[in-house]
């Protein structure tokens, strides 16, 4: 069966079941608040516009993707051809949206960084359309935007003032073009090796300015090789058979502290046993500090392995590749509750 006729099938048997096609809010969101918001952009005369933004935030309908990642939903990502049935069948009861007009109906927000390209790889979504032209190729909305729409009604005002900005909305293209460039590294290579690069390369830069690399275990050849005793010397780090071993060291030298990045595919979190090891190395050699970092590609693959047994070590952080503008930092609950 083809899209439109699929979508068109649905909206049927919602109505069939007293069922709006549409719900009048998602995730919290009216119509109404993406049109001001749009309207505070010079955007809210546009209604292809404000039905798409609309569209990427339906979390109540299931993904249109033959081959979705598992529980995904339509605004975890949807290609021009999802959007087009969605605006023109689900939501207005027509004929799909020209797709020659995305150029009205998506460009204007994904110029100003609100709407992310993504592509579908795998079992997952991954920054950037990686190839050109591909049904995979997919949109969603940015996490700072979305913000905006869900925020009360006497701040969404003042948050979209701080984001409408020039050096803004640069800033955001700039951080999704490398993190499609770090993204890029998913397709054709090694899932754990590329991994621990996306995690040195592009998110310790972002996250920890001020580091250097001293060592990075990517499994090619020696473990510790001459280049990494000599970068290991000069931070005044001796490693230890009996140390652990983490995928990626790297140390600050105007504080002196280390920092740990342990990126799991398959098994390695920051959990305690590894944290009070490394703790000990850095106490034995003198440091200001540790912090520790583990790193997943994607939201799935961390809600897997947590899911089953919950490992992750209290103060430490979480990075999620696919959703590579943040880290997170894990707290326990009297830190969390005092604050």
């Amino acid at each position: 069966m083809l899209l439109h006729d699929k979508v068109a099938q649905l909206r049927k048997t919602r109505e069939q079941a007293g069922i709006p096609p549409v719900p009048t809010t998602l995730q919290g969101v009216s119509k109404e608040r993406v049109r001001k918001v749009l309207t505070q952009l010079t955007f809210g005369s546009n209604q292809d516009l404000v039905d798409v933004v609309f569209a990427l935030l339906d979390n109540q309908t299931d993904s249109w993707f033959d081959k979705p990642p598992k529980d995904a939903h339509f605004c975890d990502g949807a290609s021009t051809a999802h959007l087009a049935c969605h605006v023109g069948i689900l939501q207005r009861n027509a004929g799909k949206l020209d797709r020659e007009g995305r150029d009205y109906w998506i460009k204007p927000l994904r110029e100003l960084g609100g709407i992310e390209p993504i592509y579908l790889f795998e079992d997952s979504f991954i920054d950037g359309h990686q190839r050109a032209k591909s049904p995979n190729c997919a949109y969603r909305l940015s996490q700072d935007f979305k913000a905006i729409l869900q925020a009360s009604a006497d701040q969404w005002g003042r948050m979209l003032n701080a984001w409408n900005n020039k050096d803004a909305a640069r800033a955001r293209l700039e951080f999704q073009a490398k993190a499609a460039a770090a993204a890029q590294q998913l397709i054709g290579t090694s899932g754990h090796s590329s991994l621990i690069q996306a995690s040195v390369s592009f998110y310790a830069k972002q996250f920890l300015p001020g580091y250097k690399i001293i060592y990075v275990d990517d499994g090619d050849g020696d473990r510790i090789t001459d280049e990494d005793r000599s970068r290991l010397k000069e931070a005044g780090i001796e490693l230890r058979l009996a140390d652990a071993m983490p995928d990626a060291l790297l140390w600050n030298p105007a504080t002196d502290w280390l920092w740990v990045i342990e990126a799991v595919t398959s098994d390695g979190e920051v959990d305690l046993h590894k944290k009070k090891q490394l703790e000990s190395l850095c106490a034995r050699c003198g440091k200001a500090g540790i912090g520790f970092t583990t790193s997943y590609r994607t939201w799935k693959e961390a809600a897997t392995r947590q899911g089953k047994s919950p490992n992750i070590a209290v103060d430490t952080y979480i990075w999620i590749q696919e959703d590579s503008s943040k880290h997170f930092f894990v707290a326990s609950f009297p830190q969390e509750a005092s604050r």
